[in-house]
């Protein structure tokens, strides 16, 4: 069974230097709360291996969303991404001030990499990427006369991931999309904390229910305070939605 920890046991799980992985998508899906902690934590040089940058701003009025805060912070020095163009300070740190080392991962490759650890495989053969500057100093290999690149698995010290329910045994339940990155990180580490937002006790996850399973689960902090903050594009489209309705649906 996982160990329930407060949020300042957790944090000092994470030492400098640490490779961590971040669940979410721009920030959706993101433990924020243990975030927020580490942000204020002073650790440093980090490798953080995440879907993306974020970005400045957030729903509950942060100047910087989700990992933003730590990029902000320059508690990292090395970012595996698929996507950083909405957070500027991606761009300052790596290309003015380089401080910040930053590698771009096709996003499906990404999940790939992330999940070929996770299964135990050697890496993973894919076209995306081939002729383009995503080759560098990686293997191009022939089969069946088509052409592949290796791109070899991707492991972290820590998984840290957000669940939306968690029994007393340590079983994960996602909401709809935030299961996407979360789910086949949590197979990625050697430590996996997990964030959630409500505990409950063991049987009323159903087996359907249950997205990774406990033995996988090393700690688990519950979340208190707000439950769902709303991710900052989903807000702007429901008050554009709102608006356009309160006009008779005219634009």
């Amino acid at each position: 069974m996982p160990k329930f920890v407060s949020i300042e046991e957790a944090v000092k799980l994470i030492p400098d230097g640490a490779t961590v992985m971040f669940g979410g998508f721009m920030g959706c899906g993101s433990a924020h709360k243990f975030i927020d902690a580490l942000s204020k934590s002073g650790v440093k040089d980090l490798t953080v291996i995440c879907n993306d940058g974020s970005m400045p701003g957030g729903p509950m009025g942060e100047d910087y969303y989700a990992v933003a805060k730590l990029i902000h912070n320059k508690q990292v020095k090395k970012l595996v991404a698929t996507h950083v163009g909405l957070n500027p300070e991606v761009a300052q740190q790596n290309m003015q001030d380089k401080t910040l080392e930053v590698v771009l991962v096709p996003q499906g490759s990404l999940a790939e990499m992330i999940r070929a650890d996770g299964a135990g495989l050697g890496g993973v053969l894919t076209p995306t990427g081939i002729g383009t500057d995503v080759e560098r100093g990686k293997q191009r290999l022939i089969i069946d006369g088509k052409e592949y690149l290796l791109e070899l698995p991707l492991h972290a010290d820590v998984a840290l991931i957000k669940a939306t329910r968690a029994d007393k045994a340590g079983n994960l339940q996602f909401r709809l999309t935030s299961r996407a990155t979360n789910s086949y990180m949590a197979f990625a580490a050697d430590t996996v904390i997990v964030e959630v937002e409500e505990l409950v006790e063991v049987g009323e996850l159903g087996p359907d229910e249950i997205d990774v399973p406990a033995p996988i689960v090393d700690m688990v902090y519950v979340r208190q305070g707000e439950k769902k903050p709303f991710c900052p594009m989903w807000k702007r489209n429901k008050a554009k939605a709102e608006a356009k309705a309160a006009k008779g649906g005219k634009k």
